[in-house]
């Protein structure tokens, strides 16, 4: 049970009040509470397989030993990353409301391009249509910018526009937003990590149980929850658990050896 408890903790420390958390939460009060669940939950289990299966095919390269040092190190680093982050924050809720705020944006820079009032260059910035066909805001400019959408955004688009005719378009935007938000995440990162380092189906069943947890929690209630909870003690809570995980996989690298000696028998 160690992987399994492992990859649960380590997913609600990272994911209440984090970002896709409340992209979720914002959802849910703008459209039908099951279909965000499914899209946002969907993605994660995705995202959870593929981290999982990423860190399984690690020990076939590097040898476990190491493995496990590494995934010791990124534990501390990102033990000492959370904990200054959460040092420097206030007591109150305003780092939930900067990050709701971003959430927001995201929300309605996807919807722009999704109803077709707008276009996203790659640095994230919405340009109205009317502006990019008039040539408005110094012309060359806006025209530049436009510019800046790949061809491969537009293949994207066309391949969303397909997914949104058979799934349905609230079922798409949750389940991209939330892919978008959590591809190379913490989270994503640690649970690569102890799939390295422990049983993969077990951590995968850990991350895809955490994640449905957080993923009900934003649904239901998460706006509201997001108020009461306090981003500076959870992402201490969140340090401290990295922390412990960082001594724990020292430990076992320093018991661990390279190969194991087979010796045949007759």
């Amino acid at each position: 049970m160690q992987a399994f408890v492992q990859a649960f903790a380590m997913i609600i420390f990272s994911e209440i009040g984090d970002k896709t958390f409340l992209i979720a939460a914002i959802l849910a009060m703008r459209h039908p509470r099951l279909i965000v669940f499914a899209g946002a939950f969907g993605s994660l289990v995705v995202m959870s397989i593929l981290s999982a299966a990423m860190g399984h095919l690690l020990p076939t390269l590097i040898p476990k030993r190491w493995t496990q040092f590494a995934a010791a190190v990124l534990f501390l680093v990102f033990g000492v990353k959370m904990f200054l982050e959460g040092k420097d924050m206030p007591a109150g809720n305003e780092k939930t409301r900067e990050e709701m705020r971003e959430a927001e944006e995201e929300i309605e820079q996807d919807a722009a391009e999704r109803d077709g009032t707008g276009r996203a260059t790659d640095a994230g910035e919405v340009i109205p249509l009317e502006e990019i066909e008039e040539g408005g805001r110094a012309g060359g400019d806006v025209r530049e910018k436009a510019r800046e959408v790949s061809s491969f955004r537009q293949t994207l688009d066309g391949a969303r526009n397909l997914c949104s005719l058979f799934l349905g378009p609230v079922f798409v935007q949750g389940f991209v937003l939330t892919f978008l938000g959590e591809w190379g995440d913490r989270s994503q990162i640690a649970t690569i990590a102890l799939a390295a380092a422990h049983n993969v189906y077990l951590v995968t069943l850990g991350t895809i149980v955490g994640h449905s947890c957080c993923t009900a929690l934003a649904v239901v209630g998460g706006r509201y929850v997001s108020t009461k909870i306090s981003a500076k003690h959870v992402t201490l809570g969140g340090a401290s658990l990295f922390f412990c995980f960082g001594l724990i996989y020292l430990y076992a690298a320093s018991q661990a050896t390279d190969v194991d000696i087979h010796i045949p028998s007759g």
